[in-house]
């Protein structure tokens, strides 16, 4: 009777979650049968049913093309270091955050860091662009003038790399900040009564308190961007890349993109994703494992 009781209870609760199920079935869960592409000769005269079976053929020739390796190594450099900086930054901003006590001053800086991350990339990769161009950007125009010669920073490898992760950690930084904010409320003002009385400062409370009382969401976010890594994003690459860096600057998105859609090779780029889904899942699952082993596990 009380488990019926319950049920009752939360009927409206799950019509509610209905239009939640739906998506994630239309949206997420029925396109993985398309994974099938991977392993046939797809064409649009056949279809996806009835387009030939060529089992692992698509992922030899993935792993015997020099572009393909190219791209996979580039897109795990990319992540790889994306993580690695910008992962501090979004902490670093909440700490910040956290210490500010003028309302007015906070709420202004807050609101200057978290609206790049509502602008669209073409919108950031134009600025970028205008920034740092050889002939017209900003900063070249600053650094001519100080009678010093005008540095290629789209057309460089390495600049380039570091142009793109500066870019990234502007845009998401402030708004990624917002989960770790949302955490630092959680923790009891008494600790950091007691940690005072002990004569600790500012930074020794951060690192004694602060921390370990976000660790478990700095865990979670961890494992979740591990999901992500070999999944640099479209958007940034494509309205920043040039064919001169094309050797760092082509990921999996822009391959799939234009050797799938612009050059019609569906199941090879269909064999990419496949490939990137796997690694991501291998990737999320040895971080929990590794994680659990603390204690601070996602599931």
């Amino acid at each position: 009777m009380g488990r019926r009781r319950r049920l009752k209870q939360n009927i409206p609760l799950m019509v509610m979650f209905i239009p939640v199920i739906a998506y994630f079935v239309l949206f997420k869960y029925v396109p993985l049968l398309g994974n099938v592409i991977a392993f046939k000769n797809y064409n649009f005269t056949d279809g996806l049913w009835e387009s030939p079976w060529v089992g692992l053929q698509n992922f030899q020739l993935l792993f015997t093309d020099p572009l393909a390796i190219s791209t996979i190594r580039n897109t795990f450099f990319i992540s790889l270091l994306s993580i690695v900086v910008g992962f501090p930054f979004p902490i670093l901003l909440a700490l910040m955050f956290n210490e500010i006590r003028r309302l007015w001053f906070k709420k202004t800086v807050q609101t200057l860091l978290y609206l790049p991350h509502f602008l669209s990339w073409v919108i950031i990769g134009g600025l970028v662009i205008n920034l740092f161009a050889l002939e017209s950007g900003t900063i070249n125009h600053i650094i001519q003038y100080f009678g010093i010669e005008a540095y290629p920073f789209l057309y460089k490898a390495m600049s380039w790399i570091s142009v793109f992760l500066g870019a990234g950690i502007w845009k998401e930084a402030g708004f990624g900040a917002i989960i770790y904010l949302a955490a630092l409320s959680s923790i009891d003002p008494g600790l950091y009564e007691a940690a005072s009385l002990d004569g600790a400062g500012k930074f020794r409370q951060m690192w004694h308190v602060t921390l370990p009382g976000i660790r478990s969401v700095i865990v979670i976010v961890l494992i979740l961007s591990m999901g992500r890594i070999m999944d640099v994003g479209f958007d940034q690459v494509y309205n920043l890349q040039n064919s001169i860096v094309s050797n760092v600057s082509e990921v999996i998105s822009t391959y799939i993109y234009r050797v799938g859609l612009q050059g019609g090779q569906f199941s090879l780029t269909a064999a990419m994703g496949l490939f990137e889904a796997v690694i991501a899942f291998v990737l999320v699952f040895t971080t929990n494992w590794i994680a659990r082993k603390f204690n601070q596990g996602l599931w």
